[in-house]
């Protein structure tokens, strides 16, 4: 009795500490959405798992006054709008909470990764920083070959396999991006995408605490990439499915914990690092940053959903 209750506490001592390592996890991951705040990046790869740096180049575009030619429209697409009802303000019934998260965020990333990402490019060459965003978006083929299938896009699907392939054989693991070389490029897909794809509304702004922004939509569909990439069941088990085996077992989550924290850090990390000089002029220039940002995002997602 007294091994079987010493093994229990040895377990429930192992379920915390992964618990804790996997928070830290989910802190650094978020911390790549501050990007989006100070408006200074945005990434070489953009999918649904670092979806956080996406709308910095989009917000720039915004904050920066366009000339609008004749057969634009001189007010922004509005995602939300019905037929007959153009020019509906972004629906964002939770902004007092979301501007407050949207603060937290960026103060985040002002005193924690920006200065990280400083000294990160500091010791580490830009063509080694190249590699490493090369080899994770490699690493995150299966959700966007997946989505793909799900939207009908088999062309898209099997570019997406092709590129796999050339970048994890002659690529040296996705470290050299020679697909891109050879012209095998598509429009990323994620879940999010397919949601909407199949008629699924975008639903409210949220912005969520050390994350990206999103539609309610896209959230769920950041969790429904996260569930189709088999590093998580298969390789690295976060996720629990039956007795199907992994790389790493599944009763050693110290293990699997501190491995998925050092990856999700180094990349986050170098993400920021590879982005520091672009769009420092974003935050000053734009009087109203949060609004700028929103806009940005809704008008990015609308579109990649039309294409």
């Amino acid at each position: 009795m007294k091994v079987e209750r010493d093994k229990l506490t040895i377990q429930r001592k192992e379920w915390t500490f992964g618990f804790a390592i996997l928070s830290m996890l989910l802190f650094c991951s978020g911390c790549a959405s501050q990007a989006i705040s100070t408006g200074s990046l945005p990434s070489l790869h953009t999918d649904s798992v670092t979806p956080s740096i996406q709308p910095v180049q989009a917000a720039a575009s915004v904050s920066a006054a366009a000339p609008v030619s004749e057969n634009e429209p001189e007010e922004p697409f509005d995602p939300f709008a019905q037929p007959g009802e153009a020019g509906l303000e972004e629906y964002d019934p939770w902004e007092p909470v979301n501007t407050k998260v949207f603060e937290f965020n960026r103060q985040m990333d002002r005193w924690i990764l920006k200065p990280v990402a400083t000294g990160y490019d500091l010791i580490m060459p830009n063509m080694l920083q190249e590699g490493v965003s090369n080899f994770f978006y490699n690493a995150r083929f299966v959700p966007r070959f997946v989505n793909n299938v799900l939207q009908g896009k088999f062309r898209g699907a099997g570019i997406e396999a092709g590129r796999f392939l050339v970048n994890t054989t002659i690529g040296a693991a996705g470290f050299i991006d020679w697909a891109s070389d050879m012209d095998l490029t598509t429009p990323e897909e994620d879940f999010g995408q397919t949601l909407g794809y199949y008629g699924v509304p975008p639903g409210p702004y949220v912005v969520v605490p050390l994350y990206p922004p999103f539609t309610l939509r896209d959230l769920v569909g950041y969790a429904g990439d996260v569930f189709m990439n088999p590093i998580y069941w298969l390789a690295l088990p976060v996720i629990e499915i039956g007795q199907i085996p992994s790389a790493v077992p599944h009763h050693n989550r110290l293990t699997t914990s501190l491995i998925l924290l050092g990856a999700r850090v180094t990349e986050v990390v170098n993400d920021r690092s590879l982005n520091l000089e672009k769009f420092q002029g974003v935050e000053e220039s734009t009087v109203d940053l949060y609004s700028a940002v929103r806009n940005a995002y809704l008008q990015k997602r609308a579109k990649a959903i039309q294409e």
